[in-house]
């Protein structure tokens, strides 16, 4: 199958390419590389496949990939995701995340695609009134990064009913780790995820990590978030992909372990599997961060039969440390 992937260079897209291809697909990958790696694409594509630099906003472009290359689905990870960012330049995050996705949908309808994966968020809940969240939560973000995803699920929906347009969302939770067999991890620049920035300092690239609030109300004052790991998430869009080939209406899914974890736990979890005192400093909450998110995956365990391989944090943590003793610096690019 034929799958155009926006994104596809970027951390999550990427091990969706690469698990794409072990299984025999043919994802063809569009991204700026304004956040993703050329290598992480190479990696990607070691068994093959097609890349083009181009931008989600380019309706004519897609229109023309789409068309040429005989794409069967769309999985849509191309965004801005960075919460405080997103509170500092809001426009940002509604130029790419919104205006961007517009110009894609156009494309895909044009081109009369009907299959598409939405890579979504779980900051579309905002402050939950239910833990763990289930799908049907109200949607209150807190950040325009939350808002920019929700707008687009709403977007998608409206499409479904005017196009015919079948999509599945998946609200992720917090992404971690790195590939099971080590072709390719998170490098972010700038890196603002918790496990791989105390990874970076556990190997001295930092002096210390920064710890953003402890005065949240949870049992130790820092956030509580689900973490799952990037082979799980990877392996939850394969699966969205077949619901729709089997005829699956559109429907939106969570995908986290069901677990929380607060940022203290997370050090100490890093300080065990790495065996470095991991040096902490605390600083203020940063705006927009929610103080509990965790998910409830009920829904895509019971249609789709959706099973995390690797349920427990230093599991995930163990895969990421490996990638970043073997590769310090990331993927090395300038």
């Amino acid at each position: 199958m034929k799958i155009l992937v926006t994104g596809g260079a970027g951390y999550i897209g990427s091990q969706v390419v690469l698990d794409l291809y072990r299984r025999g697909d043919e994802p063809v990958i569009l991204d700026n590389l304004s956040k993703g790696h050329q290598e992480a694409v190479a990696r990607a594509c070691t068994f093959g496949g097609r890349f083009i630099r181009g931008d989600v906003a380019d309706r004519p472009l897609v229109e023309r990939i789409l068309r040429e290359e005989g794409i069967e689905a769309v999985i849509h990870f191309a965004a801005d995701s960075l919460v405080g960012e997103s509170t500092e330049n809001p426009g940002k995050y509604f130029r790419n995340n919104i205006s961007g996705g517009l110009a894609l949908l156009d494309a895909v309808v044009a081109a009369g695609v009907k299959k598409f994966i939405f890579s979504s968020t779980a900051a579309v809940y905002g402050e939950p009134s239910i833990i763990p969240i289930p799908e049907d939560h109200r949607l209150q973000p807190t950040n325009p990064y939350g808002f920019s995803k929700m707008t687009f699920e709403g977007m998608l929906a409206a499409y479904d009913r005017a196009y015919g347009l079948n999509f599945i969302s998946l609200r992720y939770f917090n992404a971690a780790g790195a590939d099971p067999e080590g072709m390719i991890g998170e490098d972010h620049r700038p890196e603002t995820h918790l496990i791989p920035l105390l990874l970076q300092t556990a190997l001295g690239l930092r002096e210390h990590l920064k710890l953003f609030g402890t005065d949240y109300p949870t049992f130790d004052g820092t956030c509580i978030r689900d973490y799952i790991h990037v082979a799980d998430l990877s392996q939850a869009h394969l699966l969205a992909l077949d619901a729709l080939n089997r005829g699956a209406g559109s429907t939106l899914y969570n995908l986290g372990n069901g677990n929380g974890y607060s940022n203290r736990q997370v050090i100490e979890a890093v300080r065990k599997v790495t065996g470095v005192d991991i040096p902490v400093e605390e600083a203020p909450r940063r705006p927009g961060d929610p103080a509990v998110l965790v998910a409830s995956s009920e829904k895509i365990r019971a249609e789709l039969g959706w099973r995390p391989k690797f349920p427990h944090l230093e599991e995930i943590i163990a895969t990421a440390w490996e990638w970043h003793r073997r590769h310090p610096h990331g993927y090395g690019e300038k």
